[in-house]
């Protein structure tokens, strides 16, 4: 990825590249059903996040390789629409 922090202008992201997703939800075990579910045949990494305060939240972070930006906003759309998500990055 190529930024010019002064630029103003969104970043050049060359592909394939490693790109992380960041996902929240309430269940930590459907979180890591759901990034199953959602990376399919893919090769990925997860790991652990941050937990909230009373522990009602939890946030899990997956890591893969994506091809193209329609592959990056696939599985982006894919975590936002799944149930057990609540929000993702």
């Amino acid at each position: 990825m190529i930024l010019d922090a002064n630029s103003g202008e969104k970043p050049e992201i060359e592909y394939p590249c490693e790109w992380g997703y960041k996902i929240i939800g309430t269940d930590k075990v459907k979180l890591e059903l759901c990034i199953f579910e959602v990376m399919a045949e893919k090769a990925y990494t997860t790991k652990a996040g941050n937990t909230s305060s009373r522990g009602t939240f939890h946030t899990l972070n997956a890591r893969c390789v994506v091809i193209s930006k329609e592959e990056r906003d696939r599985i982006f759309k894919a975590f936002k629409e799944h149930g057990d998500v609540k929000m993702v990055f």
